[in-house]
């Protein structure tokens, strides 16, 4: 089937959703997801960021879609033309989303151990506006222990559910969800500190923004002041292939390596997350490469790049 996205012609399969033809693209086309995961089955459709307008619905049925849609969960249809970045319409209600993500969104950028890596922070910076006409007081909830090194803030929480699919397709027992409804919902265990399985930490990687933060990490460190290094060990739960964030010699903390749009590419235990934070643990094969727009990987790596363990565990050592 060929799809058109803000003129750029594809081929792709059957039953390939607009969001990933335009990824098959690439570049400043491709929809922001906050929701959609393709590790996820059933994910996206939540967040609504990823609106796009079709134009032209297929060779057979040339009219137009009257409403935007939602690029994640629309599947292309042969001869479809669609506008993102190219449509006024688009940016015009993606700046409404923004603003209504924003509305309960706590701005405690500053304190916020998910700064310099907050999805949000991105999307607002590129498609939200300097004011808000919000005038009512903001839900708030107190901080919770899910798990003994998962810390829960509720109150940051765009109720994206990638942490409720998370827990339930690649544990054996999800303990925590989506508790009440409509504006009263949120995320939460029935019980605190009740997740307790060896993959539950892939739950903080999902999330977005700053809702689901690594305990062991919490207020060491702003992202841009450590150097994530692609590290391997051999692990009898996992695949053993992550990312350590150094500060000198020591690691701060290990996350599960991500693609280009952020999104896990295998999911890692949480010994190797949590337990194993001396470099002896590790076999350290270099710097990973972050593709984020961000400040954590402004000015600080370049692709190709190969450095040898030692020169990289001196401190205060550039990578690039």
């Amino acid at each position: 089937m060929k799809v058109t996205i803000d003129g750029h012609t594809i081929d792709v399969e059957p039953g390939t959703t607009i969001l990933n033809a335009a990824r098959m693209i690439g570049g400043e086309i491709v929809p922001p997801a906050m929701c959609y995961y393709s590790k996820l089955k059933d994910s996206g459709g939540k967040c609504r960021t990823c609106l796009v307008e079709v134009t032209k619905g297929s060779e057979k049925d040339p009219r137009p879609m009257p409403k935007l849609v939602a690029s994640c969960r629309t599947t292309v249809m042969d001869g479809m033309e669609v506008k993102n970045i190219t449509s006024e319409r688009v940016l015009e209600a993606r700046k409404g989303v923004v603003e209504f993500l924003l509305i309960n969104h706590p701005l405690d950028c500053p304190i916020c151990d998910q700064a310099g890596e907050c999805h949000l922070q991105d999307l607002a910076y590129e498609h939200g506006t300097a004011k808000t006409r919000y005038e009512e007081e903001r839900r708030t909830f107190d901080q919770i222990d899910i798990g003994d090194k998962i810390k829960l803030h509720m109150t940051r929480c765009i109720m994206c559910f990638r942490c409720v699919f998370t827990a339930d397709q690649i544990t054996d027992k999800r303990v925590h969800g989506v508790l009440y409804r409509g504006d009263a919902a949120e995320i939460g265990t029935y019980i605190e500190k009740a997740i307790d399985n060896d993959f539950s930490g892939n739950m903080i990687d999902v999330c977005p923004v700053g809702a689901l933060t690594d305990k062991t990490f919490r207020f060491k460190s702003r992202v841009w002041f450590v150097k994530p290094m692609n590290a391997s060990r051999d692990c009898d739960k996992c695949c053993g292939k992550a990312v350590v964030w150094m500060y000198g010699n020591e690691i701060y903390r290990v996350t599960a390596r991500k693609d280009k749009y952020d999104e896990v590419v295998d999911f890692i235990c949480n010994t190797c997350r949590f337990d194993k934070k001396q470099v002896s643990d590790w076999n350290i094969e270099g710097p990973a490469e972050i593709n984020r727009h961000s400040v954590i990987s402004a000015n600080k790596y370049k692709k190709g790049i190969k450095v040898t363990a030692p020169k990289v565990l001196g401190y205060g050592n550039n990578v690039d």
